[in-house]
């Protein structure tokens, strides 16, 4: 993990008034206590919203199998791959499913032909390129996780949970956490009275 996800793991710590650490490494409670959820916090807050800084585009090729039944087109889903946007260029929904294999291969299974475009949530492993907005949400996540074991006590969580919703709402409002607008599709009724 880089300097910056120290940087990080100290903006939770300082959220609860902890001592703060060198390196998860380190021989010091506090450093336990974030490595144990760093990662597992880090990859639910990035699945959790449609962070502009964390998404990606792909052309994926058809995998050489199809499915078990259903004859489904298969596409292995790219490495660092936390989470699908399920929409096209136009905001319409697409058809797509992930499933698993046998070999815990993780894929994309569709009717629709190769290449297959998707836009995903990837895993962004260098704190550097966080969104500062993601950053803040994602430090008051890892000191709300371990606030009672760091603190001896629950009192924080209830205003480390305010704090997580305000953070969210601002990541929100500010456009780090984007909405794809829908476009439904035109009605035959407006169309014909063209």
């Amino acid at each position: 993990m880089s300097t910056s996800d120290i940087a990080v793991a100290n903006y939770a710590l300082q959220k609860l008034g902890a001592e703060r650490v060198e390196s998860f490494d380190q021989n010091h409670p506090n450093a336990r206590s974030v490595k144990a959820v760093y990662d597992s916090i880090k990859r639910a807050e990035l699945r959790r919203f449609h962070w502009g800084f964390a998404t990606r585009r792909a052309t994926l090729a058809k995998d050489t199998a199809t499915t078990i039944w259903g004859n489904l087109n298969r596409f292995t889903t790219p490495t660092g791959f936390i989470r699908l946007i399920f929409d096209d260029e136009t905001g319409q929904r697409t058809d797509w499913r992930l499933e698993s294999d046998d070999t815990d291969t993780l894929f994309i299974v569709t009717k629709d032909a190769a290449p297959l475009y998707i836009k995903y949530i990837h895993e962004v492993k260098s704190a550097n390129l966080y969104d500062a907005l993601f950053e803040n949400a994602f430090a008051t996540k890892v000191a709300f996780e371990i606030c009672e074991e760091v603190t001896g006590s629950g009192g924080k969580k209830k205003s480390l949970k305010d704090d997580y919703k305000t953070a969210i709402a601002e990541a929100k409002r500010v456009g780090s956490i984007e909405a794809t607008a829908i476009e439904f599709p035109e009605d035959t009724w407006i169309s014909e009275r063209r």
